[in-house]
């Protein structure tokens, strides 16, 4: 490349960088608040929840990419534009293909890094992160009861305490609320211990001498039962063998699937790097700014096309797993209708230019 070429290079391949940055930091705050609040919830071990967060963020990754280098390349015509220099570049003859080889350069290394994470490392590492989650609850569920703090099991809907604990480990004083759709169970003993099933994650807490009321709230009917020793599941077992979802499968026993959501999910994954490109290649005409126009005139336009793309391959996607679409369409007519409207953007800018300078 040129030095001119080079320059433009540097620009896009630095606004591509910020903006991918500042995306990827707001996944990774999003991702973090939602693996804390499964660990708090299901008393993950530390040593799990930073690489699940890890696993998380760079399987989302990949979303991230097609959006940033379309931000990134528009906002860097968009500076080029309103200082003038892109002006000056035209001067002296720089446009046609001149002017589309840094934003290919840039491009193509984009388009490899996406498919090799759609493609081989989000799969993985789904697989992965489902594994380290089994683990993480197992453990958790492991964990000894903390008197004077609540713990929640199935996911909330009941809360035990206890307030404390002999030097045996039996509890005492212990409460335990139990939602039920619309009824409430609430049992209070003087005494419970906690027993692990023989898969380690199923378990029960045996309460001792104890009251057991139930009924629903703001109504006058309920039920009091008072016990000697009563049972309470804390956790239900779970299946050992776990069928991997779609989104675990590689991608090679993807291609060899006949089924809708498998064909689905490999179009899905293959579409991430046409979107690279479709976004390169619609960021050139979206990036020019006519004269007088404010810096950041056409970033709106450029995000309003990205929704609009995400949303309707979201949409694509639902209507083939479901057989909505004919199996010959699949995934690909939103590609080829956004390729198309791309073509007519480049085919536009280059008229103006040419009745520009006729």
């Amino acid at each position: 490349m040129h030095i001119l070429q080079r320059y433009f290079f540097r620009e896009m391949a630095l606004n591509f960088l910020g903006v991918t940055g500042a995306l990827a930091a707001v996944l990774f705050i999003y991702q973090l608040g939602a693996v804390l609040a499964r660990a708090a919830q299901f008393q993950y071990p530390r040593g799990l929840v930073l690489e699940l967060f890890a696993l998380g963020a760079a399987e989302n990754f990949a979303l991230l990419l097609p959006l940033g280098l379309l931000l990134g390349v528009v906002m860097a015509l968009g500076r080029l534009y309103y200082e003038g220099e892109m002006v000056a570049a035209r001067a002296c003859g720089y446009g046609g293909l001149r002017a589309w080889l840094p934003v290919m350069v840039l491009a193509l290394p984009v388009v490899v890094l996406s498919a090799w994470l759609n493609l081989q490392f989000s799969p993985q590492a789904a697989a992965r992160r489902a594994v380290l989650t089994a683990q993480a609850v197992r453990e958790g569920l492991a964990v000894p009861f903390e008197v004077g703090r609540f713990r929640s099991f199935d996911g909330g809907r009941t809360v035990v305490y206890a307030r404390s604990a002999d030097s045996l480990g039996e509890l005492q004083r212990v409460f335990i609320k139990q939602t039920q759709s619309e009824s409430v169970v609430t049992t209070v003993a003087q005494r419970a211990r906690r027993e692990l099933g023989p898969d380690g994650l199923s378990q029960t807490i045996v309460l001792l001498d104890g009251e057991r009321v139930e009924g629903v709230p703001g109504s006058r009917r309920y039920r009091i039962l008072r016990f000697r020793e009563l049972s309470v599941p804390l956790a239900a077992p779970m299946t050992e063998v776990r069928r991997a979802r779609v989104d675990e499968r590689p991608s090679s026993s993807l291609l060899r699937s006949t089924d809708l959501r498998d064909q689905a999910e490999l179009q899905w994954r293959l579409g991430f790097p046409l979107m690279v490109l479709i976004a390169a290649a619609c960021a050139m005409p979206l990036g020019r700014l006519r004269p007088r126009q404010g810096r950041y005139e056409r970033v709106w336009r450029a995000v309003f096309l990205f929704v609009i793309y995400g949303q309707l391959a979201v949409a694509a996607r639902t209507w083939f797993e479901r057989g909505t679409t004919p199996a010959v369409l699949g995934l690909w007519w939103v590609h080829a209708l956004f390729l198309a409207l791309a073509l007519w953007l480049v085919w536009g800018q280059e008229w103006q230019s040419r009745r520009v300078r006729a």
